[in-house]
């Protein structure tokens, strides 16, 4: 199976931590050359550091820009992309704030498709012309098991990832002739402060202890725990390889076994 990703510039959104710091380091691991991108330049600098190198050529760099400044996130790839052609594109963004939908503000739902589904879409038009050029690309979007099954008390959250899957989907469809593959990947319930905040919330409209509402929430996964980030970089580390080069506009769930649906 070909998982060598040398000569490949992944660029890896929302870095500084959980899910996007361990695709970095994956990707890294791998032979990748990444270009992690967050908003806090400590913490990008930090990472790069850290970052493996697999080969003598291979090189890391950091990009700080802001998924809910799309003029500046669009300067910021644009500069990136002319410099250093991307391959892989992962999309991953901190889920909005957990709520009902019911009352839920228009601001809400529009910070919230700003900073997934239009910041997703900015980055893969920009970097999508290099990888037509390359005859190699790869977009992975991290959304949630929510467009499977909607999670109760993630109301914004639910309705902005069946967009993101709706406009990845098709965007697969338009990019499929020019061997670029677009993919969603579904975590599940994932030890990152995204979980945290979620256990957090529900512990204090329930009166439980977040120790007891962690146990709860675990025991609804049939693996009885939740998933560590290098989990799911690791499925997203396959669909970005060349042995997945034929795997275009699925979701797949890395959820532990909690999706009920097929």
């Amino acid at each position: 199976m070909n998982l060598d990703f040398a000569g490949k510039h992944a660029l890896v959104c929302g870095a500084s931590q959980g899910i996007g710091r361990a695709c970095a380091i994956e990707l890294a691991g791998l032979g990748a050359n990444v270009t992690a991108l967050a908003r806090r330049e400590d913490v990008l600098k930090q990472l790069i550091a850290e970052l493996p190198h697999s080969h003598t050529s291979q090189t890391h760099d950091f990009l700080v820009a802001d998924s809910g400044d799309t003029d500046g996130l669009r300067d910021a790839v644009e500069k990136l992309a002319a410099a250093n052609p991307v391959h892989i594109l992962v999309n991953n963004s901190g889920g909005p704030p957990p709520g009902p939908v019911h009352g839920a503000k228009v601001d809400a739902f529009l910070d919230a498709y700003r900073k997934h589904l239009l910041a997703n879409h900015v980055r893969a038009g920009i970097v999508i012309p290099g990888m037509q050029a390359a005859g190699f690309g790869r977009i992975i979007n991290i959304i949630s098991t929510s467009v499977k099954e909607p999670i109760a008390g993630l109301g914004v959250s639910n309705t902005t990832r069946w967009a993101v899957a709706s406009w990845s989907k098709t965007l697969a469809t338009e990019l499929a002739p020019f061997g670029i593959t677009v993919n969603n990947v579904l975590p599940g319930s994932t030890r990152t402060p995204r979980i945290e905040q979620i256990v957090r919330t529900r512990a204090e409209k329930s009166g439980a202890s977040v120790e007891v509402m962690q146990r709860e929430m675990e025991s609804e996964v049939p693996m009885r725990r939740f998933a560590d980030p290098s989990e799911i970089a690791a499925a997203v580390a396959f669909l970005a390889s060349p042995a997945a080069a034929y795997i275009s506009g699925i979701n797949l769930p890395v959820d532990g076994g909690r999706t009920r649906s097929l």
